[in-house]
């Protein structure tokens, strides 16, 4: 700032010197022309003419208006009676004076408009310039770190600095080093210091750019978030002038804008790639799910004969029933399998007929039993028949994945039960699945609807899963219009899973 003032100064003075050497020399070219006999006409027009070279010489308006001033008062006092004193022996040379005065101040101030804008059209010319030579290099960019080379190497260039550009990754944190210019044909990596510490200064910066002990930094500001920071040496900033600090905004922003591009068409690239992905896996789990079902139910078929034919007290009867619990799973994983399948692929259909609950939730419970006999499933539901729009398929499979999930992680002799009610206020039938197993761990409650996540927190006799039956209940239940949550029980341990259909005809499509 010391620097900058100590400038002005120098240049005000070079100012007023220009500005009193023009007067003199105006002055002497005067006595010339009266020594000759040429008329007073003359002489003013000659000051006038150094009214117009002060104008043009200087910036502003105010040399032009003062030298207006002295150059009217030089007349009087070296050209008119009486001579070498400021007063007027003829009343005339007032208004000569005057106009004079006035002459001179428009022309001046004529003169410096149009210097100015002249300037002004020049330093936009130089700025157009500029930014055309970084956007034309910034379409070469190969990646965010090539981006951040041209850019350092175009402003500095222009501004005849060591310009520096740190990149932010995309979670928007500093990178561990950054670009700088060295000299017009090198570049070199520096580590950051302290990375944390400029990103805190930067999200809290409330200026412009952020003043450091090295660099002015100036953020990069992306559609999203902080893309970069560019870094300009602290005795280049302090001295650059409004147009330079202009340039240099233009420029980070056409930074940014080549930045944001970049990182969008790599998005999208990522995004095609993970649909290509994810086609490919649907095609291949849907080609292997569609080969299992049918050894699976002759294998099905087959224990089951046997486990008819053979006594329950024969060690071959539990042989039997085991190759037909573990086939049934191996099924029930298949069907889930297609499910999903279907799923991603936007092929479910919806059947929506008015169905009777009771008649669903015994569809249900019978699949459930036909795999675990043995288990008991208490039902609750109203006296009076209550009909909801749904596709009875569907829904008979989310009960199902949640009873098998109950059955999973409670105990034999512990409580299973479905209670069924109506919310007459939202117009919702509301189903419940209640079990008195461990409950779900508070880590796993967030993440319990994921595809293929697994809790961590089993007994060691638990059965295996792969984490797709309640993903499946929640897109069938969201696809027809209803929602599902997990929680613990309230009155001890144990976990409720609750879904909710609307009561009316609803078509999740539209």
């Amino acid at each position: 700032m010391a620097e900058k003032q100590k400038s002005e100064r120098v240049r005000s003075i070079h100012y007023v010197l220009t500005l009193f050497l023009c007067i003199a020399a105006v002055t002497g070219v005067g006595w010339l022309f009266r020594y000759l006999r040429f008329p007073e006409t003359n002489i003013v027009v000659v000051y006038i003419l150094s009214v117009l070279l002060t104008a043009r010489l200087t910036r502003g308006y105010t040399y032009g208006i003062a030298s207006s001033v002295i150059a009217t008062g030089a007349f009087n006092y070296f050209f008119t009676e009486p001579y070498f004193t400021l007063s007027v022996n003829d009343p005339t040379y007032l208004i000569t004076f005057a106009i004079m005065t006035f002459t001179a101040i428009i022309t001046s101030a004529l003169t410096s408009k149009v210097k100015q804008n002249a300037l002004k059209a020049q330093e936009q010319e130089m700025e157009a310039s500029a930014l055309y030579r970084l956007t034309n290099r910034l379409t070469d960019a190969a990646d965010i770190s090539d981006i951040a080379s041209i850019t350092i190497r175009t402003i500095s260039d222009i501004m005849d600095c060591r310009a520096a550009c740190l990149c932010f990754d995309e979670n928007g944190y500093p990178e561990q080093s950054f670009i700088q210019q060295r000299n017009a044909n090198e570049q070199v990596r520096r580590n950051v210091d302290d990375s944390a510490a400029i990103k805190h200064r930067i999200e809290n910066l409330r200026t412009a750019y952020d003043l450091g002990t090295e660099f002015y930094d100036w953020p990069i500001y992306g559609r999203d978030a902080i893309l970069g920071i560019l870094r300009i040496p602290k005795d280049t900033a302090v001295k650059m002038s409004e147009a330079q600090m202009r340039l240099l905004r233009s420029m980070i922003e056409s930074t940014a804008l080549a930045m944001d591009r970049f990182r969008s068409a790599q998005e999208r690239i990522k995004s095609r790639e993970a649909i290509v992905q994810e086609r490919y896996r649907g095609n291949l789990l849907r080609a292997i799910s569609h080969d299992l079902r049918t050894p699976l139910s002759g294998i099905m078929g087959t224990s089951e004969m046997l486990m008819g034919m053979t006594d329950k007290k024969d060690n071959r009867y539990a042989l039997a029933e085991g190759i037909y619990k573990d086939a049934n799973w191996l099924h029930s994983l298949v069907e889930n399998i297609l499910s999903l399948t279907r799923l991603n692929d936007g092929k479910l259909v919806l059947n929506k007929q008015m169905e009777a609950v009771e008649e669903v939730i015994g569809v249900a419970v019978a699949a459930i039993g036909k795999r675990t006999p043995e288990r008991e499933i208490a039902v609750h539901i109203p006296d009076d028949v209550m009909l909801v729009p749904m596709d009875a398929k569907l829904i008979e499979q989310v009960l199902v994945n949640l009873l098998d999930n109950a059955v999973k992680h409670t105990p034999m002799e512990k409580e299973i039960s479905i209670n069924v009610n109506e919310d007459r206020e939202k117009n919702l039938a509301v189903f419940s699945v209640i079990d008195r197993g461990s409950g779900i761990a508070a880590a796993d409650l967030p993440h319990i609807f994921q595809m293929f996540y697994t809790t961590h927190g089993k007994e060691p006799d638990a059965q295996r899963g792969v984490g797709l039956g309640l993903a499946i209940c929640e897109s069938i239940v969201t696809a027809h219009g209803g929602t599902i949550e997990a929680r613990n029980r309230g009155d001890g341990i144990g976990a409720e899973f609750i879904f909710t259909l609307p009561m009316e005809v609803y078509d999740h499509a539209e």
